[in-house]
């Protein structure tokens, strides 16, 4: 099971820091997606079991940071400078298997999301 919390309504320009709580089983590989109103479920990152891996969307890169902590099966999503393009729910996944180019498109697991929104 995976539980994403912090979402909630900022400014543009502002920080937010989303976490995603795995529980049931130990995951090699976890991400983010999202998908605004109208639009398809796109990737935002990924990261690997030791952390020394990362993917970013174009869209979110020098902007967002993804990281874990395996001892509490955590994995954040710091996003800053935050953009009114980023206002979306924000899904949390998962997957058992190493990190690989194809789980930007899907990955095994999909929390429930939380809503991003950025006013301008």
């Amino acid at each position: 099971q995976l539980q994403a919390s912090g979402g909630g309504l900022v400014q543009a320009g502002d920080s937010l820091r989303l976490s995603c709580a795995a529980s049931g089983r130990i995951f090699s590989s976890m991400g983010w997606f999202r998908q605004a109103p109208g639009k398809e479920r796109e990737f935002v990152a990924a990261i690997s079991w030791s952390g020394g891996m990362t993917y970013y969307a174009d869209s979110v890169k020098g902007r967002f940071t993804i990281s874990r902590d395996n001892a509490k099966n955590t994995v954040y999503l710091q996003m800053n400078s935050l953009k009114q393009d980023d206002t979306a729910v924000y899904y949390c996944a998962a997957d058992p298997r190493p990190l690989t180019t194809t789980m930007r498109v899907n990955m095994d697991y999909r929390g429930k999301g939380t809503q991003v929104t950025v006013s301008s």
